[in-house]
């Protein structure tokens, strides 16, 4: 029987098969400290997890609209509206399984066969992968610390073709915990909508952010572009991981097109998941999740000096998400070999940095701080013995 050729295209998430081999060693009684993944400790705030109790009182579920619950889209609208600013019409917001689902379906929207995405290079795998298995083509450049592992407008610039039908921006970006300062964010999207593309946003991590000097919340790039695509989820910053609820807010002539690929694809978001997720926008629950920014920025703290300790330099410090990128070229082992060592001999749970693109596959590993005070200390703790030690390898190796 046939394959299709996309399924033998496709990558792996390797960051997720780590994590399954963590799990095994795990289950089979073994102490392993998981920083590979990207998925806050905190678990959903209180108010969430009794709305979801209530919403499950034994009443009928019915779908929802495909482009998702009304009442969750206005209160979306009202808390861009409250935080931003900005007035969204409910009518452009999609609600959808995750973040992952608003990202296929604004990239089924937009790229047609020998489109170029233009994306950074270290970047979050799956956008590459999209892309790619609609036909197109992702554009990944390379980019340093220098430019804080993000794009700027003449990067993009020289980069562009006649095929250049969008370009994707991670603020804060995952693997890197770094945001593009905004008035460079401000300069990329200018130039993608002078020149007609889609501008698609990923703000997954932009309230897991450090606020700017004024005090004011981080900026939405709806602040400068009503029109641009973003991506958002309650995985984040409301700590919602495992309830796979997402959104997507468009521009007007894309939500014709979006619903009926919803429709398609996906039917809906789980409803009970849509009513108990109105809680996460209650004054109680915002203060909550601030608090854990807060404490995220303590851990942060840990993580970087630990690091320093240890002799794993990070080119440029992290100002939001959870993550730290470092690099272990000093260690005389490539990306690969330095997980895969860790994970077998020191019993830590990193993720190489092939998952985020060529231009720091071998040289870098992402590390989450998602996970408590102690266990990063104990990590921390390991990763330094582990080191000292010339990075041994262990009996699987």
């Amino acid at each position: 029987m046939k394959l299709a050729e996309r399924a033998q295209r496709i990558e792996p998430f390797h960051a997720m098969d780590i994590t399954r081999r963590a799990a095994d060693m795990i289950a089979r009684g073994e102490r392993v400290v998981t920083l590979s993944v990207g998925e806050p400790d905190f678990g959903a705030p209180p108010l969430v997890r009794e709305a979801m109790r209530e919403a499950m009182d034994g009443r009928p579920l019915a779908y929802t609209p495909a482009m998702g619950s009304p009442a969750l889209r206005r209160d979306i609208a009202d808390f861009y509206r409250a935080r931003h600013g900005v007035e969204v019409d409910p009518a452009r917001i999609v609600v959808t399984s995750g973040a992952s689902a608003a990202l296929v379906l604004v990239i089924a929207a937009t790229t047609d066969v020998g489109d170029e995405v233009i994306m950074a290079d270290p970047s979050y795998p799956c956008n590459r992968q999209l892309v790619e298995s609609v036909g197109g083509r992702a554009v990944t450049l390379a980019t340093t610390p220098a430019s804080r592992f993000q794009l700027d407008r003449d990067l993009v610039a020289g980069a562009w073709t006649e095929r250049t039908t969008s370009v994707m921006i991670a603020t804060p970006s995952n693997p890197t915990g770094t945001s593009l300062p905004f008035g460079e964010l401000d300069a990329v999207c200018s130039l993608a909508r002078e020149r007609g593309a889609w501008r698609i946003v990923d703000e997954i991590y932009l309230y897991l952010s450090d606020p700017p000097v004024d005090g004011r919340p981080p900026r939405s790039v709806l602040e400068v572009d009503p029109d641009a695509i973003v991506i958002n989820s309650f995985s984040k910053y409301f700590g919602m991981t495992g309830w796979r609820l997402g959104w997507a807010i468009l521009p007007e002539g894309l939500v014709g097109p979006v619903e009926r690929l919803a429709m398609n694809y996906f039917l809906c978001a789980s409803a009970p998941a849509q009513i108990a997720a109105r809680a996460a926008f209650h004054p109680d629950s915002l203060a909550l999740c601030e608090d854990r920014r807060l404490e995220l920025v303590a851990r942060r703290r840990i993580v970087l000096e630990g690091l320093a300790r240890i002799g794993l330099p990070v080119g440029v410090d992290p100002d939001g998400a959870f993550y730290a990128y470092f690099d272990v070229t000093g260690t005389g082992l490539d990306a690969g070999t330095f997980c895969e060592r860790a994970l077998v001999s020191a019993h830590v749970s990193l993720t190489p940095g092939r998952d985020f693109g060529p231009a720091t596959a071998d040289t870098h590993v992402r590390l989450s701080y998602a996970s408590s005070r102690e266990d990063l200390a104990e990590g921390l703790a390991r990763l330094e013995r582990f080191v000292a030690a010339g990075c041994p390898a262990g009996d699987d190796d």
